[in-house]
């Protein structure tokens, strides 16, 4: 596990090559910069062939790996398909032509996913796992070409609702039409907004956290608990995804040729959306269900798959306490000594997390997780250590790495425009236009060439597209606002940091440059007062604008 994402490490064509195991995906995936950087050729998909997903259709190519070597087994000539956005740090999504091959056990608390065959197990369960009690099932469509999802109906609220089980979306979330089927609306009393959200598709959107009054699957109900609610997209083949926040409380088995899925609880928080673990772990134990007990790792990789699972749930004292045990059992694998790193900073402990990046460091100098982590951690106290990680980091990455955008937004941070400017032309120059952060990659461009006030034409050209992707954002419309400030197109300045300011209004920035425009349009008073505005907002805002050479 990755945060809440299922990582399997593989090899295509020989490379090393990390992919998100996505049971949601009827198919395997891959990025159009990873095919590039793995040199593989791209041929066109059949007419009419689009991909669909959270945020939206999207057309795609299509590519094949000639060997791609997988939990050990080398396979000839595996396609993917090329589409989707970047991932950090993933180059694509496994996919059910992989994981649906025979039956497939998920037992993400454990960081496993194993493909099993069924033998002799006739008018038994395959819950093979679960000793206190049996384990719970429910009937699931079969799984066989063109369906390869895993759908099952459960119950919000009494309502019956086709559900997905898709492990690459980080948390469960409920269609808007299933929502108000279920008597649940944006506007209903207790729901809250919750930002965007992305998958697939490239456009965000909308999500609200929802109290659910009783969700049921089989013979297991969670009741008062809370859910996200959005326009997933997916109502065509299911109402609901059941993500990696449900995998981790779960221990599932899917037998294809059954037509069943059995699961068993593991324990703690099903919908993790930061309420209290032992009252929902109370009513999930109390509807009688039954709790999975688990074998004791016995490697160093056991300890880590099972912390990077803890550390998914946010427990991560518990992570920390079984990288302990996999540091001590492989002690030149810097890999261990980051995820410890990377618990204790969760954690709070910045002083253990460093010196953890630092022994991953030590053994593997061009470990790029370590290098931005302690970057990360270095910006505000030692901008040349920063300077130096991030420069490291530069140089063990590839042309086309996502990780890119995060370097230029670091180096940012500490205020190094002219490396920030390289990475993300570096990151647009390898992605399309259709990837969903495409419009924040134009946006940075485009204020950071504002701000150095280099090459303006240009910015404007970036900030123009941003907005062409993304209309309406504040912060696109902020950055074209100086692009026009630059470039002493007054009018058109206020104009921007008007819109912008009317989506953001407590926005300091937009404020403060907006009085520039305006006492450079010869309103030295209106001006004076947003400047004034924006001082007793952020005493600070203006510095950075005078280093730079933008003052009243």
């Amino acid at each position: 596990m990755s945060g809440t994402r299922p990582i399997v490490h593989a090899q295509i064509n020989g490379a090393d090559a990390a992919l998100i195991a996505d049971s949601g995906a009827f198919f395997n995936s891959m990025t159009s910069a990873a095919a590039a950087r793995f040199k593989l050729p791209l041929r066109m998909a059949p007419m009419g062939f689009s991909v669909s997903g959270v945020g939206g259709d999207r057309s795609a190519d299509l590519t094949t790996v000639k060997e791609f070597t997988f939990a050990g087994a080398k396979l000839a000539n595996v396609d993917f398909v090329v589409v989707g956005n970047d991932s950090g740090g993933a180059v694509g999504l496994l996919g059910q032509n992989i994981l649906s091959m025979r039956d497939t056990e998920y037992d993400l608390a454990n960081g496993v996913i194993r493909i099993m065959r069924e033998k002799e197990c006739r008018g038994q369960g395959l819950a093979y796992w679960s000793r206190s009690a049996p384990a719970s099932e429910i009937d699931i469509e079969r799984i066989s070409p063109p369906q390869m999802h895993i759908l099952g109906d459960v119950y919000v609220n009494g309502v019956k609702v086709r559900a997905m089980f898709d492990t690459g979306s980080a948390s469960s979330v409920l269609s808007l039409a299933a929502a108000k089927r279920a008597g649940i609306t944006p506007t209903t009393e207790g729901v809250k907004a919750a930002g965007t959200g992305v998958g697939l598709g490239s456009h965000y959107v909308q999500k609200w956290i929802a109290p659910i009054p009783s969700f049921k699957i089989g013979d297991e109900e969670i009741r008062d608990t809370h859910m996200y609610i959005a326009d997933i997209g997916t109502e065509r083949i299911s109402e609901m995804l059941l993500g990696a926040d449900f995998f981790l409380a779960h221990h599932l088995y899917v037998s294809r040729d059954r037509g069943k899925l059995y699961f068993t609880y593991n324990g703690g928080q099903v919908f993790n959306l930061g309420h209290p673990q032992d009252q929902q772990e109370a009513i999930v134990v109390a509807s009688g269900h039954a709790v999975a007990g688990d074998a004791e790792p016995v490697d160093a990789a056991g300890f880590s798959r099972r912390a990077a699972a803890a550390s998914a749930r946010g427990d991560y004292a518990s992570a920390a306490a079984d990288l302990d045990r996999a540091c001590a059992l492989e002690p030149t694998e810097a890999r261990y000594f980051y995820e410890r790193g990377m618990a204790h900073w969760a954690g709070r402990k910045p002083d253990l997390a460093l010196a953890d990046f630092d022994a991953a460091l030590k053994l593997k100098p061009d470990h790029v997780p370590a290098l931005m982590a302690r970057a990360r951690m270095h910006a505000k106290t030692d901008v040349a250590a920063a300077t130096a990680d991030l420069e490291a980091a530069d140089r063990a990455l590839p042309q086309e790495a996502a990780e890119r955008l995060d370097i230029g937004s670091l180096y940012s941070s500490i205020d190094a425009l002219p490396a920030a400017l390289a990475q993300y032309s570096k990151w647009i120059d390898h992605h399309e236009r259709t990837d969903v952060l495409m419009a924040a990659a134009l946006n940075d461009r485009c204020y950071t060439r504002a701000l150095l006030n280099q090459d303006v034409s240009a910015a404007l050209s970036d900030c123009n597209a941003a907005l062409k992707l993304q209309p309406k954002t504040s912060a696109h419309l902020d950055s074209r606002g100086l692009a026009y400030l630059r470039l002493g197109q007054y009018d058109k300045a206020v104009a921007d940091f008007d819109a912008a300011l009317v989506l953001a209004p407590k926005n300091a920035s937009s404020r403060f440059c907006r009085g520039i425009a305006k006492i450079r349009q010869g309103h030295p008073a209106e001006g004076q007062t947003d400047i004034s505005a924006a001082t007793a907002q952020f005493p600070k805002v203006g510095e950075r604008f005078a280093r730079y050479g933008l003052v009243p």
